[in-house]
């Protein structure tokens, strides 16, 4: 299909330059721009070339809202409750930090003004006994959000709404049998940049060989 006017990105600038992006707008996103983003995730990977998967695109006032309750109870378990520890904490304390918690509370705020929500789903998962089972998926999520970038538009990776998956498959319709791997909303950016994340250096993280030995 023809692809809609997008900017043009070197492969290595456009993995330098696009992180989360959780502030967004409302406005809408365009069909014919929708669904080229959605065409560059499934050229991603997938074992045996199996395609064994399937995208959920929520638009529905109503449906994000009731998920979005859902999201905030899990973002009150995991980081809401220490919100006040985070937010007196240093900016060399690592972990969450101040600037990413309000950026990420923001959008457990906010999650459901963002126009598009996609979630992956992979069916038979549900049950399945592999811990790495539909793993691959999450290259073609980020093949989303990199064509996602190209086109403006900003996308996160989240799960807090994992502690009600049964509920969010039952009001999706989704397979019992199946497991829903993100959410990822979608949505202009409507503040912040696109810059490179900050990263340890890769001497800190990458162990050549065998684990805890580095080139000297």
């Amino acid at each position: 299909m023809p692809v809609p006017t997008h900017e043009p990105l070197d492969v290595i600038e456009a993995l330098h330059s696009t992180p989360s992006r959780r502030y967004l707008k409302a406005d809408p996103i365009p069909d014919d721009i929708l669904r080229a983003i959605l065409d560059a995730a499934i050229r991603g990977p997938t074992p045996g070339n199996a395609q064994n998967w399937g995208w959920v695109v929520v638009t529905d006032a109503e449906v994000k809202r009731q998920i979005a309750e859902w999201y905030r109870e899990g973002w009150q378990r995991a980081y809401g409750s220490r919100r006040d520890a985070i937010m007196a904490s240093g900016p060399d304390a690592g972990g969450l930090g101040r600037r990413n918690f309000l950026s990420a509370e923001h959008l457990a705020m906010h999650l459901e003004e963002a126009p598009v929500w996609v979630i992956p789903v992979l069916p038979g998962a549900a049950k399945s006994q592999n811990p790495r089972a539909g793993s691959a998926v999450y290259g073609a999520v980020q093949q989303l959000i990199l064509a996602a970038r190209a086109f403006g538009i900003g996308a996160t990776l989240t799960s807090l709404y994992a502690g009600h998956e049964d509920d969010v498959k039952r009001l999706l319709g989704i397979p019992e049998d199946a497991l829903t791997m993100a959410l990822i909303p979608l949505g202009y950016p409507a503040q912040g940049r696109w810059a490179e994340p900050k990263r340890r250096g890769i001497d800190e993280v990458v162990h050549w060989e065998r684990w805890g030995t580095q080139r000297p």
